[in-house]
């Protein structure tokens, strides 16, 4: 196999920690211990090996990394070493002490989290009190001037209020705002049942979208992440296994992608055991799908293996059990059955979306309201949402 090319990105998971209980979080079940986080020295160890390897840009992600108490430090290590720093954060916790001490160490983009325009639905959805945490953050991030992106998952409890989740990015001064409909890994593959939409919304949805793009062309970037479920095309997961980036846990350990922590036999390795540039070219785990020497047909004579490779290994063993099969979400794999019927069996929303053209922001919008009431965005039961224990700051 030819060597492979220096990765370029490193998703850096703080801590499994977080005050939000969101039941379409990707983080697994299985959740990493406060106890067992790496430390401030060990995160900076990282991040120089990291740029030494070719990473050039971290997302300081978790959980919520606001729960650490070092996050200055950590960014800092990460722009001393010459890595560009993105926060992706619920908002929660980020006081304009905190963010000022976070941009003088280093900070250079903030993505924020929202889960619904509604407040009250939109904690709902969260499972706990944050809507307000999160304006506010907004408006630091705004007022300090600093590249701003939001960053809304979608299902069927908030598909049909896109347009008020794209006006509430507007107003607060989003540069960039992505919509990015669920992807089944983790807590999500747990309530896949509640979230899961139905083609209608979808369809409502994305053609929504398109509305909106010349409204906003020259004002805010609009990002649609295609739900994959329904779209019957496989996705280029993290750019092919061990191409682009690598995913560091809170504990140190590495994957080739945040959901590979479900796949059996992997054997992935820990930084605290071994170098980064040992991890991402010699391990098993960096090694196992690289290529396409592990294809099996169609796959490995299709000619969208180049652009798709394969799809996910997750979504594949999550699926069917059997990682080295072809995504079942493509339309060409022989279990593509099971992804249609999941998608077929989706249940409608109780209540219509609101319909028309998306109105300019500011002006009176015709026929129904875009943000849908309370009674519209209640998770069907039962959904068995996360509970993140680890609430303190620490360590």
């Amino acid at each position: 196999m030819t060597r492979p090319a220096p990765p370029w990105a490193l998703l850096a998971e703080l801590s499994h920690g977080c005050p939000l209980r969101c039941a379409y979080c990707s983080n697994p079940v299985e959740l990493i211990s406060r106890s067992a986080e790496l430390t401030t020295g060990q995160w900076a160890d990282v991040f120089r090996q990291a740029a030494a390897l070719g990473v050039v840009q971290t997302h300081l992600s978790g959980g919520e990394p606001l729960l650490r108490r070092d996050l200055t430090e950590i960014v800092a290590a990460a722009d001393g070493a010459g890595v560009h720093t993105q926060l992706v954060t619920s908002g929660v916790g980020l006081s304009e002490p905190r963010l000022t001490a976070l941009i003088a160490a280093g900070l250079r983009s903030v993505q924020l989290s929202v889960q619904h325009a509604d407040p009250g639905a939109s904690e709902r959805i969260a499972g706990a009190r944050s809507f307000a945490a999160k304006e506010r953050a907004a408006r630091l991030i705004r007022e300090a001037g600093l590249p701003f992106g939001l960053n809304a998952v979608l299902h069927r409890a908030n598909l049909d209020a896109l347009d008020a989740v794209i006006e509430l990015a507007l107003d607060w001064g989003a540069h960039r705002v992505e919509l990015a409909n669920t992807q089944f890994y983790g807590w999500a593959l747990r309530n896949r049942d509640a979230l899961l939409p139905d083609r209608r919304q979808i369809a409502e949805a994305r053609a929504r979208v398109e509305r909106w793009r010349p409204l906003l062309a020259g004002r805010m970037e609009l990002v649609w992440v295609a739900p994959d479920y329904v779209d019957g095309t496989a996705k280029p997961c993290m750019g092919g296994w061990g191409a682009l980036s690598l995913t560091v846990a809170p504990d140190g350990t590495v994957h080739p992608c945040p959901a590979a922590a479900a796949l059996p036999g992997l054997d992935a390795p820990n930084v605290k055991d071994r170098s980064l540039d040992w991890i991402w070219h010699e391990s098993k785990a960096f090694n196992l799908y690289r290529g396409e020497s592990w294809m099996r047909e169609p796959c490995r004579s299709c000619e969208l293996r180049t652009k798709d490779f394969g799809g996910c290994r997750c979504q594949a063993y999550a699926l069917t059990g059997d990682a080295t099969r072809t995504d079942p979400v493509c339309s060409r794999s022989p279990d593509h059955a099971l992804v249609r019927a999941l998608v077929d069996r989706a249940p409608a929303p109780a209540t219509a979306p609101a319909s028309g053209p998306p109105h300019t922001p500011g002006a009176p919008a015709s026929g129904p309201p875009h943000a849908p009431g309370p009674d519209r965005v209640e998770l069907p039961d039962p959904v068995a949402a996360p509970v993140y224990a680890y609430r303190e700051e620490g360590p």
